[in-house]
This record gives C-alpha cells, sequence and structure tokens, in this order.
C-alpha cells in the first residue's frame, strides 16, 4: 500500500530541540530575552523592521491588536464570513460587532464592491485575510479604506512572506496578526506574532498580552495573560532561518500542480493576481460541489492521499457567530464553501508525492479514461 499523504505535516528538526534544550537548561523559560530576540529577528524577517509582538496564539493577537488599535463595543469591523472562525470571533471578544461580507472566487478576497455597500457610520475598520497565503486584494481595499477614513487590520495568520507589488505582507495595516500554529509555513509549536504600524498600538500589545503592566506590578490596564514562552520562542527562531526554503519549496509544488492538473476539465487551480507573491499555505482547487466531496473521499480511501475543506461552514453560518448576521445571505462565499480542495503542498512531500496526486486525480475524474 502507498505511504500516506498528509495535508499538512510539520517539520521540527534537531536544531529546534536542541533550542528547546538551551532554555531549558538555562531555567529562564516565561517570556525573557528568547521572546525579545525572536520579535526582532521575525520584525527583520518578514515586516522590514516594523515593531512586532509575540503573544501565546495567532487568536490572542488578532484579539489584542483588535483593542490595542481602540475596537470596542459600539463599533463594527468589516471581515470575510469566508475564513477560519477566529476572525469573526476576535471581532466578537472585543464588544464590536463583525460585519460579514462576500469575497471574490479568483483570490477568496473580501470584494471591494461589498466591503463598500457594508459601511455604516459605526464601521471602525476593514479586516481582510491573506488567505491560504495570497494577499488580499489591497489597491481596491486601501482606496475604500482611505475614502471613508477606515483602519486596515491584516489577518495574516496564512500569509508568512507573501507581498503585494512588492510590499510585504504586515507592512499594510494598523497592524497584522501572523499565526505560529503548528500547520503554518512556519510555526513556534504555538503562538502569534503581531506587527504594529505604530508605537501605541505596539505599547498597548504589550500592555495588554502581561496583565495590563510593562513594570512589575505597576497594572496600567486590565490585561491578559496572551505571553508567549522562550520555549515556544527558541522554536520559532530556528524556524525562521528555514522558512524561506520552505516557502521556495511550496512554490515549487504549487508550480508542478498547476502543470499537472491543467488539463483536466473540471479542476479550477489556484490564481495569482499580478504582483503577488503566494506562500501556499494551502494549495486550494476548485471542484463541481457536487464532486467535491466524493473526489475528496477517493484520495483518501483509494489512493491514500489527504485534504482539506478550508472552510465548509462561512463564519455567518456558525451557531457562534450567526447571530450577528441573521438571514445574511452570502452567494459567492458559499459557492466557495461548497467548491474549495486544498490539496498537500507542504514542503515534507516526497519527490513522486506530487506525480501521486496528479495522477490520482485523473483518475478519479476519468481524465484518463
Amino acid at each position: 500500500m502507498d505511504t500516506f499523504i498528509p495535508a499538512a505535516k510539520p517539520i521540527i528538526g534537531d536544531e529546534e530541540r536542541e533550542a528547546v534544550d538551551r532554555v531549558l537548561r538555562s531555567g529562564m523559560i516565561a517570556q525573557g530575552p528568547e521572546v525579545a530576540q525572536f520579535e526582532r529577528e521575525f520584525a527583520d524577517h518578514f515586516v522590514a523592521g516594523r515593531e512586532t509582538v509575540a503573544v501565546n496564539s495567532g487568536t490572542s493577537g488578532q484579539h489584542l491588536g483588535l483593542l490595542a488599535a481602540g475596537v470596542g463595543a459600539g463599533d463594527e469591523v468589516i471581515v470575510p464570513s469566508f475564513t477560519f472562525a477566529a476572525t469573526g470571533n476576535s471581532v466578537a471578544l472585543t464588544g464590536a460587532t463583525p460585519v460579514f461580507v462576500d469575497i471574490e472566487l479568483d483570490h477568496f478576497s473580501l470584494d471591494p464592491a461589498a466591503v463598500r455597500a457594508a459601511i455604516t457610520p459605526r464601521t471602525k475598520g476593514i479586516m481582510p485575510v491573506h488567505l491560504y497565503g495570497h494577499p488580499f486584494l489591497v489597491d481596491e481595499i486601501e482606496a475604500i479604506a482611505r475614502e471613508h477614513g477606515l483602519a486596515i487590520y491584516e489577518d495574516a495568520a496564512q500569509a508568512h512572506g507573501a507581498s503585494w507589488q512588492g510590499r510585504p505582507v504586515g507592512t499594510i495595516g494598523d497592524f497584522a496578526m501572523f499565526s505560529l500554529y503548528p500547520t503554518k509555513n512556519m510555526t513556534s509549536g504555538e503562538g502569534g506574532m503581531v506587527s504594529c504600524g505604530t508605537a501605541t498600538i505596539a505599547r498597548n500589545m504589550r500592555l495588554l498580552r502581561n496583565q495590563g503592566m510593562e513594570t512589575q506590578y505597576e497594572n496600567e490596564v486590565v490585561g491578559f495573560n496572551a505571553r508567549m514562552t522562550d520555549i515556544h520562542a527558541a522554536i520559532g527562531r530556528v524556524q525562521l532561518t528555514k522558512v524561506d526554503a520552505w516557502t521556495a519549496q511550496r512554490q515549487r509544488n504549487a508550480a508542478a500542480l498547476d502543470a499537472g492538473l491543467a488539463g483536466i476539465d473540471g479542476i479550477q487551480t489556484p490564481k495569482v493576481a499580478d504582483g503577488a507573491v503566494h506562500v501556499y499555505h494551502q494549495y486550494t482547487i476548485r471542484l463541481d460541489p457536487a464532486e467535491r466531496d466524493r473526489v475528496r473521499q477517493a484520495l483518501l480511501d483509494e489512493y491514500q492521499i489527504g485534504s482539506g475543506v478550508y472552510y465548509p461552514i462561512p463564519n455567518h453560518r456558525l451557531p457562534s457567530l450567526q447571530h450577528f448576521a441573521p438571514g445574511l445571505e452570502l452567494p459567492v462565499t458559499e459557492q466557495a464553501a461548497r467548491e474549495v480542495l486544498s490539496l498537500p503542498v507542504h514542503p515534507s512531500l516526497r519527490d513522486g508525492d506530487i506525480a501521486r496526486i496528479v495522477d490520482a486525480l485523473t483518475a478519479i475524474s476519468g481524465a484518463g479514461a
């Protein structure tokens, strides 16, 4: 039987283990010098030196980033519904209202026309998602934000190293959150990093992650315990030295999938906008909704190939968030949720794995008959 090809696979090597052991031997395990160094190195690597703040998860980063930027009760933040629930959750946790709007299908970005139509006097900002590692449609969303005096808050959870017209993801909004969850393009085991556009947001972030204090026992605001440990930061620092090579391998894998799947009817491969650098956190194809689940199950049962549906239930349909949008219809979002399937693209794929995936999809689709 063929070896199983997982949809995603974290890569943890001896260097990461040695870094963790070094921290354990030091006796400094909680937030300390490793975190501070990781913040500086991450900033230099991804966001042109913009001040960054490490936290214990991407969701914490998004939540505290919104609070640090002044979002709260009575405000509205425009968000896509086609995303992981943490996007809508982070807005709701501030006391503000997530306003779900539709996407466009080519890049799964917020639809500029839908954003414009959703703006009200309560709108504080727009929170687009760089979904699957492709930047959102920056020029159009920025133009709307400038016209209406709105902030942009980037959900860059899946987009380490992506860029738009030469501008790194994470340098566009008032803040940007990167996730460091194990399945992301790099990991710290668990964690998040927030790129801050102003010194005020950065200081507020540091207060909010640490019980509201910069100086011990001098609590200035009501805060959280959202600190990253030195153990996690040590893992992240090692991963920073590897992520560029991994990204290049993801892009090569994606190009091979593009070429292999190009001739198969019924499969729409990912599109990359002009001037965008896609880092392929996911390689997401679109299929006929009547065929998607059958194809996914056949890949697993017949060919031992994992895949994923990200995301089967839009945020505005989730029991936890649907009360923010009673009766809302988002037809493009609903279409995407029925059509998308993410194939393995991670850098752990071995020689021949891409060919296996292509051959399997060719057979399942009947293209080889």
